[in-house]
């Protein structure tokens, strides 16, 4: 299992990005909110739902697979 963060700034176009521990981007995020132990990327974006209802989003590097443009 994978630990995984939400970006709670949001990106310019206005999603909060879910990443992996250990993403490059997660360690430039300047506020995070840790979503907790997921076996993939979609359960933790819909956890990151929970706070970010129409706007989470995976991260295009570390969840490409939950990545939506």
């Amino acid at each position: 299992m994978t630990k995984y963060y939400v970006d709670m700034t949001a990106q310019p176009n206005g999603d909060h990005e879910v990443h992996k521990e250990g993403c490059y981007w997660l360690s430039l995020a300047l506020d995070t909110k840790e979503l907790g132990l997921f076996t993939d990327c979609h359960a933790a974006v819909v956890k990151a739902m929970d706070y970010y209802p129409s706007s989470a989003n995976g991260c295009r590097s570390c969840s490409k697979k939950c990545h939506s443009s």
